[in-house]
């Protein structure tokens, strides 16, 4: 699968501060990719970067395999559409008439273009209709911005926190139109949030950045795996049931846990316990508990005080 965007060592320096440190990522054609960072962790900053609002301080990226030194990244970046912090709505004006001018700018014939992506976003109500959009909902007005960021027919489009301040009804409003573009029209995403909770429901892989560092790139099936179901069984032989649940459970991962083991990844219960049973080694105690995205998060960035 091609990339759309990868980074290489990218860096940003402020004084003496690193915001960005030598981030490498990796984001394929058709990925879904959520960035997942405590707030200033450095995701906004990158964005920047990419969208060229400002540039690196070392190290580089490319861009549909076109490098950011090159003369052709303009061109490229046609390709991009982008919603950085917030959009750039005229609250006075209706939603017709904000993306009619925003034609203008990027040379796309309003009366063609804006009544379909208005229709793609779901907002073919207000296609004819004078009301303000100060006068929209916050998930009707994340959901205009994301049409503006479509006049161009971008092929990897870029989302800057764009559940933050919605109501459930929002979030889910914005969550299904992702998944729908993503689905219908092959659209690449790039998706900050500090919510991973949200995005695990959007998401096929993640970034995970804190303190400028991207700390990991995991798919969304290896987080899963990594904070599936932990079975804790304490016996009075550990050691042989150690060995016996290694054999009989050998893509779990199976460690010694004090006088028991641990058991990460989907097992039958109910086999488990009758094996053990019958190999005459009497049971204790068995826990079970299903890890959390926020926890695995968390674990990672080195516990929740990074503010």
């Amino acid at each position: 699968m091609p990339y759309v965007l990868q980074t290489h060592n990218l860096s940003k320096k402020y004084k003496r501060q690193y915001a960005v440190d030598q981030v490498n990522m990796n984001i394929e054609k058709g990925d879904i990719y959520g960035f997942v960072g405590e707030n200033g962790s450095g995701k906004t900053t990158i964005i920047r970067l990419i969208t060229g609002l400002i540039q690196p301080h070392s190290g580089g990226f490319t861009l549909f395999g076109v490098s950011d030194k090159s003369s052709d990244i303009t061109r490229v970046r046609r390709n991009v559409g982008a919603i950085v912090e917030s959009p750039s709505i005229y609250r006075n004006m209706s939603a017709y008439e904000n993306l009619a001018m925003q034609c203008r700018l990027v040379g796309v014939s309003a009366e063609s273009r804006v009544e379909q992506v208005l229709t793609e976003v779901g907002l073919q109500d207000v296609i004819h209709d004078k009301k303000r959009v100060a006068n929209f909902s916050l998930g009707m007005r994340q959901r205009l911005g994301i049409a503006m960021a479509l006049l161009s027919e971008p092929e990897f489009l870029i989302l800057d926190e764009p559940m933050n301040g919605l109501d459930p009804a929002g979030i889910v409003e914005v969550r299904e139109l992702i998944l729908r573009l993503n689905r219908e029209k092959g659209i690449t995403f790039l998706i900050s949030s500090h919510i991973l909770t949200e995005l695990q429901l959007v998401a096929t892989k993640y970034g995970i950045i804190s303190k400028g560092k991207l700390i990991q790139e995991i798919t969304a099936q290896q987080l899963h795996q990594q904070c599936g179901k932990t079975t804790v069984i304490e016996v009075e032989d550990p050691s042989r049931l150690l060995s016996q649940m290694q054999t009989m459970w050998p893509a779990c991962e199976v460690t010694a846990q004090g006088e028991g083991v641990s058991i990460v990844g989907e097992i039958d219960l109910n086999e488990t316990l009758k094996a053990i049973v019958a190999d005459t080694n009497p049971i204790r105690r068995v826990q079970c508990t299903e890890g959390g995205v926020e926890e695995y998060y968390l674990s990672l960035i080195g516990g929740g005080n990074r503010g």
